[in-house]
């Protein structure tokens, strides 16, 4: 990780970047403002519209972290100005979506509907068009919160392997398997 921790982050215009003295880096943009708490041993500093992050010493775990640090503000900075955007396909008959404002009421098969709760920095849009998979589309500025957000939808009903029935991502290709073979 340590060519990736050496390569530095340009700000795009719009964008204020600030290192307090205890290390937590606060970005804002247009979008929102997002904060990361630094490792101690880890320095980051502003030079000539740069982020830079430099590591004390040669150690695996200081490789590791300059790499790490870096490539979360990296992300923090791609947030706050173009923002993160994750689809989701239901795959499956029934299989149904829809938003009311920041819950998420999911239809999947079982026996009750399953209602999802999502925090505020995230925003949800459904669509169901006629012909193809109801959609879930996930936006936010933070990186890892639509990640983890994303993976816990999909958690609630995984794609099986025979069918292809579940929940997926857009694009995601399945590894599907033959059925039982016929007797002879």
């Amino acid at each position: 990780m340590s060519r990736i921790g050496k390569a530095p982050i340009a700000i795009p215009a719009g964008v204020t970047v600030t290192v307090s003295d205890k290390n937590l880096v606060t970005v804002k943009g247009p979008k929102g403002e997002l904060l990361q708490q630094v490792d101690s041993d880890i320095t980051v500093s502003q030079e000539d519209g740069n982020i830079v992050v430099t590591r004390p010493t040669e150690q695996k775990r200081h490789k590791a972290l300059h790499g790490l640090y870096r490539a979360l503000i990296n992300n923090m900075v791609v947030g706050v100005t173009e923002g993160y955007k994750t689809t989701q396909e239901l795959v499956g008959v029934g299989y149904r979506a829809a938003a009311n404002g920041n819950t998420l009421e999911l239809t999947l098969g079982f026996s009750h509907q399953i209602v999802f709760v999502l925090p505020k920095e995230i925003t949800v849009t459904t669509t169901a068009d006629k012909g193809k998979n109801p959609t879930i589309t996930l936006e936010s500025t933070d990186k890892q919160l639509i990640g983890q957000v994303a993976a816990k939808i999909r958690s609630l009903r995984k794609p099986e392997p025979y069918k292809g029935k579940g929940i997926k991502f857009a694009g995601e290709v399945l590894r599907r398997k033959a059925g039982k073979s016929a007797k002879k």
